[in-house]
């Protein structure tokens, strides 16, 4: 007589099995598994059996089938004999991961003056600094050595900033000139853009998804003035007045607007396309330093994954059109809704938090002991991290704007900071003359880079990671690696 166990079967909840590599290695000893266990529950599982110090992603396995969302949904579990062991086979997933700067590859003099601005070009090729020696140099990375020097300016040059497809960096002083360079040739594109009447604080550039050809840029300075440039016909389309102070920090958000920080207290939304004013953020008490955008990582880089790229090389004469598409899909993936997230710092000690969609703020953070100089969304849009002249260096969740840890190291005012690739750990640099690497894992000093003879003014991180520069007051430009 047949026993029908099918009643049996249907009520398995549990299931013998061990985890194995793709190599055969087990993980750990057989254990049970309910049925319905998710693809993360498992990776917490083969994380803990191999002691990993770091979250690792895994992909799982059973019979060649992928363990997509869980277990139940992977195999029959009506088939499955019930006493046999079933091996659940784990790979790692393929990581990007960069590696903490260590030591000083090059040491590249050649600026005449302090070091005040610097940034590397999306595509990670080109490095642009600029300096109080009136002159913006851009240098060969392959071989670290100077490739060209860009004169015309007459004054300090005060900020530099990449096209977000890298053919074009703009460069502006302490004389309200903007010049526009080759990098490949080191010559000057067109003419000097003329039209601020004090020196210029900050560029932005207009998104590669908005507009392929990257002739627009955004500028504002000491006036007062936000001036959006054609820089192929060399002539500003539009000024945005309103602010009442200096503009400290401008940034062209993804979605068609411009935000402007300002010594008058506010930060400013503007439509890019006809300058009207979208709304003015107040609560600041003291002037308002600088901005983040949650988008600026995206942004900055515009068709350039660094991971990817560094698989296969994007060339520039790829379809515009192609490469556009892929900066959408970038920038909708950190901000599906459009509205974008904002983070200003101040005098005053505070830092806010803003959603695009509101003048209300989202969060006040309080905690720096003096002012706060700098702040930067890390690229996958879960944290922030500020830079204030009380000696620290901030950890905040970027949702809420709560406070997550203090990284202390530093004897003197911190400047400035930037954020690997990947996240994981941020470079600060400061008036005691040293860089330092701090890892958001362990929430703890990475690593300490003296070697500046001065205080550190500018610090980029390189958008594929592979090495971080700086420059300063002893007008060295330093690279660092692994």
């Amino acid at each position: 007589m047949e026993v029908d166990d099918s009643d049996d079967r249907d009520a398995i909840h549990t299931i013998q099995a061990r985890l194995v590599s793709d190599t055969g290695e087990e993980a750990g000893p057989p254990i049970d598994l309910p049925v319905g266990i998710t693809t993360a529950q498992l990776t917490l599982i083969c994380n803990a059996l191999l002691q990993n110090e770091e979250q690792t992603p895994y992909l799982f396995f059973v019979n060649e089938e992928e363990v997509k969302q869980s277990l139940d949904k992977a195999i029959d579990i009506k088939k499955l004999d019930t006493e046999a062991l079933i091996d659940i086979v784990y790979q790692p997933q393929a990581l990007f991961k960069v590696r903490p700067v260590t030591r000083c590859t090059s040491s590249m003099p050649g600026h005449a003056e302090a070091v005040v601005s610097l940034n590397f070009s999306p595509c990670g090729q080109h490095l642009a600094s600029g300096s109080g020696d009136t002159t913006l140099r851009l240098w060969d990375l392959n071989t670290e050595t100077p490739h060209f020097t860009c004169t015309g300016h007459k004054q300090w040059v005060l900020c530099v900033a990449w096209s977000p497809d890298s053919t074009k960096v703009a460069s502006s002083c302490k004389n309200g000139e903007t010049r526009i360079w080759d990098p490949n040739t080191g010559k000057q594109l067109g003419k000097p853009l003329l039209g601020h009447k004090k020196w210029i604080n900050c560029i932005s550039w207009e998104p590669y998804h908005d507009n392929p050809d990257c002739r627009r840029i955004a500028t504002a300075g000491t006036d007062g003035d936000v001036r959006i440039w054609d820089v192929v016909l060399g002539h500003s389309e539009r000024i945005l007045s309103g602010h009442t102070g200096g503009v400290t920090a401008v940034r062209w958000g993804g979605s068609g607007v411009i935000f402007t920080s300002s010594k008058d207290r506010t930060i400013k939304m503007w439509r890019a396309s006809d300058g009207v004013l979208c709304r003015t953020m107040t609560g600041h008490a003291h002037w308002v330093n600088n901005l983040a955008l949650n988008t600026d990582y995206v942004l900055r880089t515009g068709p350039f994954h660094p991971v990817i790229d560094k698989l296969k090389k994007y060339s520039m004469t790829t379809d515009k059109n192609e490469l556009r598409e892929v900066a959408l899909q970038r920038y909708k993936k950190v901000c599906p809704d459009g509205v974008e997230s904002l983070v200003s710092c101040s005098d005053d000690f505070t830092l806010y938090l803003w959603r695009s969609n509101s003048s209300k703020c989202v969060a006040r953070m309080t905690g720096h002991q003096n002012v706060v100089n700098d702040v930067k969304y890390s690229p996958n849009v879960m944290y922030f991290a500020s830079a204030s002249f009380d000696k620290s260096v901030r950890l905040w969740n970027a949702h809420n704007g709560a406070f997550i840890c203090t990284f202390r190291g530093h004897v003197q005012a911190v400047y400035t900071l930037a954020w690997s690739a990947d996240s994981r750990l941020i470079v600060s640099g400061s008036k005691d003359s040293t860089l330092k690497v701090w890892s958001v894992q362990t929430k703890k000093l990475e690593q300490e880079l003296p070697g500046h003879a001065d205080e550190v003014f500018a610090v980029d991180w390189a958008p594929d990671g592979s090495r971080v520069a700086s420059g300063g007051k002893d007008k060295i430009v330093k690279l660092w690696a692994y």
